[in-house]
């Protein structure tokens, strides 16, 4: 097998994306990313990030390659998990994604935020993308969205299945005590 392959394998489970450090996991040495980008197998997408250059698009690629860009242990955070899972109207401009670790300033996209916060235990994997859990993001959200979003984010993952009722009742009540307080 060619290293091209063994990245092929590793990527084509991951939107089509593979870092550097995937490919040391392999026993590829980085400098062949950069040496298959140059032949037109694999599109450099930022810092230590490739992708295939032949890959299925599909709806979730932004929210990958966001996370993917941050780096290790990064997920999608807040507005950006209601977003991806369609539970409330948002602002598709700004891509929020959350790390435990010191993130310094590298070419991200535009309308990307990382925010760093301690490693918590409100992750999950939604669609393949790491992401903080649906009620967390909910309720991460009050006081930056309106509470009739966070309302009918609610009610939709109540609905969808993820959120169970005890878990929804907790939701809700937060999103009515930020509403009191107003």
């Amino acid at each position: 097998m060619t290293y091209y392959d063994d990245i092929y394998e590793c990527a084509v489970d991951n939107y089509y994306l593979i870092s550097t450090k995937d490919a040391s996991r392999l026993g590829i040495p980085t400098v062949e990313l950069a040496k298959l980008a140059h032949r037109g197998k694999l599109k450099h997408v930022s810092h230590g990030l490739y992708r295939l250059a032949r890959y299925v698009p599909h709806e979730y690629d932004p929210y990958a390659i966001s996370v993917a860009s941050v780096g290790e242990d990064a997920y999608l955070f807040g507005e950006s998990v209601i977003a991806m899972l369609r539970l409330a109207p948002t602002n598709p401009a700004h891509m929020y994604v959350a790390t435990p670790h010191r993130h310094r300033k590298k070419t991200l996209s535009d309308g990307l935020t990382v925010i760093e916060r301690p490693r918590a235990n409100d992750m999950t994997v939604y669609e393949g993308i790491p992401s903080q859990r649906v009620g967390e993001a909910i309720v991460s959200c009050i006081g930056k969205m309106m509470d009739e979003r966070l309302n009918l984010a609610a009610d939709n993952a109540r609905a969808e299945g993820y959120l169970v009722a005890r878990e929804y009742e907790r939701v809700k009540e937060a999103i009515a005590n930020h509403e009191a307080a107003q």
